[in-house]
């Protein structure tokens, strides 16, 4: 892990105070302020992991204390949803440092490795050079140092490796390390290449920790870019653009407020080679930025790169992505180019992994009309951390065309997939239906919208003009109010009928619906921010249904109605070859892992891989096996409950199964007519993936051969005092 920047998805807290913290999502917010005090208190000894429980909203802070195990629950891997296991799976990339290690320690030398994971880079420098050098790990993650100290043991490496489990900019010359390092080997990049703090890490061991000159693996990074048309990324991102082709009455985007609702401006990672056939190519690949590893990198820098368009069409994003030349001579290099890139034969393709993909930059708005031959000019910039792009098309003096980058004092910033939800006419339709199918009949209803859907609130607001709407928000909170009372015009209804509580409350009382019960509880349901969590973690509408049961009106109407958990058998090779087990990786016996990365393969029993979720349609070579299938249903009329659901399906498809996707489609109305699936095939939600113990062959009538299954028996569980889901299955 990166010393200054976490790889986790949670940020790990140092503390020394042994203190069990529950937290509310807007305790959490303002517990983030003080982050970086706090991690800096203690680092060695004590370390809060953050627990989340999804059917809340509300965390709680686990302590890990220096002397303890690990936890071992197979249902709970402590590192699983990290980068780890798939970054170690990356062959390529581990031949790579492999090569360019053994071609850069040639001789005894001090080797500092930053951000050590599991030691692999700390363990072939230390092989390099016979075992006589010094080799110091810096580790900042404690419960990455626990498994290092484990995998070092294992390959009788203990004794060879020094290892701190410090940010590296808390190692002192003098006091924890004897001497400079001659040679710096580390691995701190993300996608973007500069999002883990690469930057300020190498400055600081510049400073401090490196002698002059040092020897550094990688050695380069150079990245590339690429300007494409692609309606798929457009809309994910230009809501004005997409609601101006819909005619539904609601304005999420008011005319003259298109930047009211917008995606961060940043790079989003995405397997571009999904969206291949519905991307054109408007120039040639270009060079952005070169970043030496070998010198003292600056905090900030900018360019400007003329690109000549190849074809008519709208500029709408860019894609981007690096090249790591990581020895000197420029013999070993790694690339995470998509594949249609022609690379050198002396880069060559890498199989599909998850952990580097190409970054995306949306262009605002429509996109820039250009024609062939046309230059453009980028200009780019970094920051210590981050990559941004502006585009500005190279016009006489006279034309007054530009590109619009009008931004509102207000911006509610949503992820670029619940813009493209937002935007979708399909998704719109449905939704509107359930709404004023739901609407009939009722006189001044009390409408309560438990998530943070603002297309919901607007939908009740609008189509009801007596209708009252209590929008709870639980993640928006004064966001969304805000957002509501800009839009609140253009939609056609006043405040007085709709109210954002001001605070957080556990549950509503009578108390708060001024003495009326509620006449519909509505959801989509969406909680803001948790677009990565697992499908079925969505259920916490239903968790929310059920805390409010005393409000209720006996003839209230719950929309979603219900919830059913669809299931398909898959062929995912690309997703298994990198989640699955470790053993030998570049002579280092990496199997102690397995089960804390949460691996799937040849586990000891009764351990498996967890559910993890994934977009399947990014997920390389995907196959369906078998036809989609119910398991059970979650009936929102009544209060949430354990579920129990067991299928039998027959596979429709020859091939080798390797798991399970799951997910849930949510029946918006009592007739069972309005249907909102967030299955593969709608890609703007994740399902959530279950890899198999080992792969199995399977066949359309089965008994083909002794070794081929013909169906598959699946059991499922769900547990809402743990949240969990949990799934057995058989061949037959």
């Amino acid at each position: 892990m990166n010393s200054l920047i976490s790889k986790t998805l949670i940020p790990p807290i140092s503390l020394s105070s042994s203190t069990r913290l529950t937290l509310t999502p807007n305790s959490l917010r303002h517990f983030k302020l003080h982050l970086p005090r706090l991690m800096s208190s203690d680092s060695s000894h004590r370390l809060f992991q953050l627990k989340l429980d999804p059917l809340t909203g509300n965390s709680e802070w686990v302590v890990i204390e220096d002397n303890d195990d690990l936890p071992d629950c197979p249902k709970e891997p402590l590192l699983a949803t990290t980068s780890y296991l798939d970054m170690l799976n990356d062959s390529c990339r581990n031949k790579a440092f492999r090569s360019a290690i053994e071609r850069t320690v040639t001789k005894p030398c001090h080797v500092l490795d930053i951000g050590a994971g599991t030691g692999l880079l700390s363990m072939m420098a230390a092989r390099a050079m016979g075992l006589n050098g010094t080799v110091t790990a810096c580790e900042s993650y404690l419960p990455m140092a626990k498994l290092m100290r484990k995998v070092l043991h294992r390959n009788r490496m203990g004794k060879a490796i020094s290892l701190f489990n410090k940010r590296s900019d808390e190692l002192e010359v003098g006091v924890d390390i004897p001497s400079r390092a001659d040679v710096l080997v580390s691995e701190i990049l993300d996608s973007e290449l500069l999002g883990e703090g690469l930057i300020p890490t190498l400055q600081h061991a510049y400073d401090k920790l490196l002698v002059e000159n040092p020897l550094t693996v990688p050695f380069r990074a150079v990245t590339y870019g690429q300007l494409v048309e692609s309606t798929y990324l457009w809309k994910l991102h230009d809501l004005s653009g997409i609601e101006a082709k819909v005619s539904d009455g609601i304005h999420l985007v008011p005319t003259g407020s298109d930047s009211i609702i917008q995606v961060k401006s940043r790079q989003y990672p995405m397997h571009c080679d999904a969206i291949r056939e519905e991307i054109k190519l408007l120039s040639e690949p270009f060079e952005i930025f070169e970043f030496d590893f070998w010198k003292r990198p600056e905090s900030n820098g900018e360019t400007k790169v003329q690109v000549k368009v190849i074809d008519d069409g709208n500029i709408h994003a860019i894609v981007s992505w690096w090249v790591l030349q990581l020895d000197r001579e420029g013999t070993v290099f790694y690339s995470t180019a998509p594949r249609w890139i022609n690379s050198p034969a002396n880069i060559g393709y890498r199989d599909w992994c998850d952990h580097w993909k190409q970054c995306v930059w949306f262009f605002r708005g429509k996109g820039m009309s250009v024609s062939r031959g046309e230059e453009v000019l980028l200009e780019a910039s970094h920051t210590e951390t981050s990559v941004s792009y502006n585009l500005n098309v190279q016009v006489p003096k006279n034309d007054t065309r530009q590109h619009d980058h009008n931004i509102r004092d207000f911006q509610l910033l949503l992820s670029p997939e619940r813009i493209a939800i937002y935007g979708d006419s399909k998704w719109r339709s449905s939704v509107l239906a359930a709404v004023r199918n739901a609407l009939q009949g009722r006189v001044n209803p009390l409408c309560v919208v438990v998530d943070d859907s603002i297309f919901l609130t607007l939908l009740a607001a609008n189509l009801s003009k007596t209708s009252h709407v209590l929008s709870l928000f639980p993640g928006l909170r004064e966001k969304g109010a805000q957002y509501l009372e800009t839009v609140v015009k253009a939609n056609c209804f006043s405040m007085d009928r709709v109210e954002v509580p001001e605070k957080r409350k556990p549950c509503l009382t009578l108390h708060d619906t001024r003495g009326k019960k509620v006449d519909m509880l509505i959801g989509e349901p969406y909680y803001y921010a948790n677009e990565g969590m697992l499908p079925w973690q969505n259920l916490r509408f239903w968790k929310d249904r059920t805390l409010l049961d005393p409000v209720l009106s006996e003839d209230a109407l719950i929309m979603p109605c219900k919830g059913i958990l669809k299931a398909c058998a898959m062929s995912l090779p690309d997703l298994w070859s990198s989640r699955c087990c470790l053993g030998d990786v570049e002579g280092f016996d990496h199997s102690i892992v397995n089960t804390t990365l949460g691996a799937c393969g040849e586990l000891p029993a009764p351990k498996e891989g967890p559910f993890l979720p994934f977009s399947v349609w990014q997920c390389g070579e995907i196959k369906e096996l078998s036809e989609i299938f119910t398991i059970l249903e979650f009936d929102f009329s009544k209060p949430i409950s354990s579920c129990h659901g067991t299928a039998q399906v027959k596979f429709t498809e020859g091939g080798i199964c390797h798991g399970f996707v799951l997910w849930v489609d949510w029946i918006m109305d009592t007739d069972n007519s309005i249907v909102i699936s967030t299955g593969p095939e709608h890609r703007y939600w994740k399902q959530g993936v279950k890899l198999l113990s080992k792969p199995v062959a399977v066949g359309i009538n089965g008994c083909n051969s002794n070794s081929e299954y013909g169906s598959t028996i699946v059991e499922v569980l769900f547990e809402p005092s743990s949240s969990e889901l949990i799934l057995k299955h058989a061949f037959l």
